[in-house]
């Protein structure tokens, strides 16, 4: 009651809307397993966080103290205990108190996080009702606290710390093991009933092994294994009576087990009865061990996890509700789309698959973001530089087919060129294509016609005066542009090597993001127990970002390629058959037996 008090008096205190989002929480009770039958109040349901199902494990504080739950009027606050919340690992257990769940009908609340200033937080220890008075998570190693108001704490444990269990850690019993929890007013069990019930996997079959018992003199209620069947035993007034052997506990598989008592006693496997006994149960108030008989001897071997104990009989419809909301298959809780916490309205897809990118995701995506910006800024550079250098290829070759007697008239030497030193890229952007100096074919032209000066001080060949080019000096010459060529042909190749690297690293780079991406969900699920279509989905498309992104890294990285190789393969080409007529000009004009010709001629015409 004081925590329905002190939960009514917070909704009207500073509860705003200044959440960063919000997340819709459903309980689907219309399942006939479920076996709810009539409404319930104040239900402590585990809530699992995960990758796959909330994005936003980074925009929540460490201690998750801006973490909070409402009802279905998204102002109502309600009591949270949180048993686990690892923002590195994407992990979060906590349990939430619902104020009811209807037969038939889909319950909801709200989950929001992200604000600055949430508000005082209702007690966490008013998330179990009265009448649950012990609540053992197995969170630490050691004796087991009770998570209820109630401290009763176990006085005794030699079970084993077992850190990954069914809901985050449990407690392992090896066949020598035992817990004990001391008598205390709040762990009576009256003539109104009990309930005992946790999450069990056997490790193999056994004889006689207790789970749980309770004596008070001759008086006493136990529940035990034989081979794989459970039944429970109750001792009264020196009778023995016991229930059917039911429900079969396969080894190495949790079970949720429950014991009721009071005016019959009742075994429930998985949220079903499975075998009952028509006779009340005494009043019991001696101490509660787990995993032996209170004198010692049949010890259980296994796992223990989620243990509850309460002083009244639970309803079928309440245990079908703990074992459909905690289990590894817990299709009973389900959680929404985030949304703004004042929109009320869903995001889109492709919103909700970005949120629910990991960490790791995020830093593959980053690297790809930045080989796709090299990769464009190659593919802008290459594309201005190689039309830059087609148009002045263009202008040079029509200059240069026009030339007579010099064929170094069009030569300009490297001190007159004003961009000089500056790349095409450079030039085509600043409009400057001072003397063809963006042409390849102009730069081979260059270091032909600076051989011929090389040789003749000139290239005029009317002021030769005689002299000419042996067969040996025009296949320098050639050598000489042959090499001018390769080095072109190199400018015109640099940085093709970062597209090619885009093209093959980034699909493979977006696979390793995928890969660790699945491997993290899996983990998380594994981790949670959280095995659902909505669970998986969200982490797996989320997972799939990083393929897409290296996709779109390579396409446009191998679409540009392409055009970039033709591009300087028609250069190349036209870089090539220049110099086949660069050097049949100079042979025709420059060589020995073509300047006698011309001499011969000349000393004829002057007889």
């Amino acid at each position: 009651m004081a925590g329905l008090l002190l939960a009514t008096s917070l909704s009207h205190t500073a509860w705003g809307d200044d959440w960063l989002g919000q997340k819709k929480i459903k309980f689907d009770t219309t399942g006939a397993d479920i076996g709810l039958k009539q409404e319930l109040s104040r239900v402590p349901v585990l809530v699992r966080l995960h990758a796959g199902n909330f994005a936003h494990f980074l925009d929540v504080k460490d201690d998750a103290s801006d973490l909070r739950f409402f009802a279905a009027d998204g102002k109502t606050p309600l009591p949270v205990q949180i048993e686990k919340f690892d923002a590195l690992n994407e992990i979060a257990l906590i349990w939430v108190q619902v104020p009811k769940l209807s037969p038939g009908k889909l319950d909801s609340i709200w989950m929001k996080y992200g604000n600055a200033q949430p508000g005082p937080a209702p007690d966490p220890k008013t998330v179990y009702d009265a009448n649950t008075v012990a609540v053992y998570h197995f969170e630490a190693a050691g004796a087991p606290k009770d998570a209820t108001a109630n401290a009763n704490d176990a006085s005794l444990s030699t079970a084993e710390f077992r850190p990954a269990s069914l809901i985050g850690a449990g407690a392992g019993f090896s066949g020598a093991q035992k817990i004990v929890i001391p008598a205390s007013p709040s762990l009576k069990f009256a003539d109104t009933g009990f309930t005992f019930s946790a999450w069990v996997k056997i490790a193999a079959p056994q004889r006689d092994a207790v789970l749980f018992a309770r004596q008070d003199g001759a008086d006493g209620v136990s529940l035990r294994i034989d081979q794989s069947k459970l039944y429970a035993r109750v001792e009264r007034g020196g009778k023995v009576r016991e229930t059917p052997r039911a429900g079969d506990l396969a080894p190495g598989t949790w079970h949720h087990v429950a014991l009721t008592g009071g005016a019959r006693a009742a075994i429930y496997v998985d949220g079903r009865e499975a075998a009952a006994l028509d006779v009340a149960t005494p009043a019991l108030a001696g101490d509660v061990v787990l995993g032996a008989a209170p004198g010692g001897g049949n010890f259980f071997t296994g796992e223990i996890d989620e243990l509850e104990l309460s002083n009244v009989a639970r309803s079928a419809g309440w245990i079908g509700v703990a074992a459909h909301s905690q289990g590894q298959d817990a299709r009973f809780v389900t959680l929404g789309q985030d949304e703004s916490a004042g929109g009320g309205g869903g995001t889109s897809y492709f919103g909700t698959i970005l949120r629910a990118v990991t960490v790791d995701g995020w830093a593959v995506i980053a690297l790809l973001c930045v080989m796709a910006g090299v990769s464009w800024w190659v593919m802008i550079n290459k594309f201005f530089a190689l039309h830059a250098s087609a148009s002045d290829n263009r202008k040079f070759v029509q200059a240069f087919q026009k030339l007579n007697r010099d064929p170094g008239a069009l030569d300009r030497d490297d001190g007159e060129n004003r961009d000089e030193g500056k790349s095409d890229f450079e030039r085509a952007l600043t409009g400057m294509h001072d003397h063809y100096q963006s042409s390849p074919i102009y730069r081979v032209y260059h270091v032909g016609i600076q051989e011929l000066k090389h040789r003749f001080g000139q290239t005029d060949t009317r002021l030769l005066h005689g002299k000419s080019l042996t067969p040996q000096a025009i296949d320098a010459i050639r050598a000489s542009l042959d090499a001018a060529q390769v080095r072109e042909n190199q400018k015109l190749n640099n940085l093709l090597v970062l597209l090619t690297i885009a093209i093959s690293g980034g699909p493979f780079l977006g696979l390793l993001g995928t890969v660790i991406g699945v491997m993290i969900t899996f983990a998380a699920i594994a981790a949670t127990g959280d095995v659902n279509i909505n669970a998986i989905a969200p982490g797996i498309a989320a997972a799939l970002v990083a393929t897409v992104a290296g996709l779109l890294v390579a396409i446009p990285a191998l679409f540009g390629y392409n055009y970039i190789v033709t591009q300087v393969k028609n250069i190349a080409a036209d870089m090539h058959v220049f110099i086949d007529e660069f050097i049949s000009k100079v042979a025709e004009q420059y060589a020995a037996d073509v300047r006698i010709a011309h001499e011969d001629a000349g000393r004829k015409r002057a007889v």
